[in-house]
């Protein structure tokens, strides 16, 4: 039985230590990472905002530019996305009906982006 406890007990201890380490003595921190890394449920959040934000400026070309910090697709993609996501969430359907008019803008606007 001794012959295991000095193998378990190192490992133990060297699990430990390495938790510590990578918790409390450097953890990762991230920076300068771009919105286009974000969960789905935050870019959904975002996308949302923009459609807020674009029910009360009605500028699509601005909405386009504030879509187009999640990727390089096209602003309508990004909001159709972001209003799968939503459902797949469970936003209310106040939330919906803006995500949905903010995707039909975006899916009809011709402009180009940035």
């Amino acid at each position: 039985m001794s012959r295991w406890l000095a193998p378990l007990l190192a490992l133990l201890i060297g699990i430990a230590l390495g938790l510590v380490y990578g918790w409390v003595v450097s953890p990762v921190e991230y920076v300068d990472t771009t919105p286009d890394t974000l969960r789905a449920d935050y870019r959904a959040d975002y996308v949302l905002m923009v459609a807020e934000a674009y029910r009360t400026e009605q500028d699509p070309a601005l909405a386009a530019r504030r879509l187009a910090i999640l990727g390089s697709q096209a602003p309508g993609e990004i909001a159709s996305q972001g209003l799968e996501d939503a459902r797949r969430i469970g936003f209310s359907e106040a939330d919906l009906d803006l995500l949905q008019k903010l995707t039909t803008a975006m899916q009809a606007w011709q402009g180009e982006t940035p």
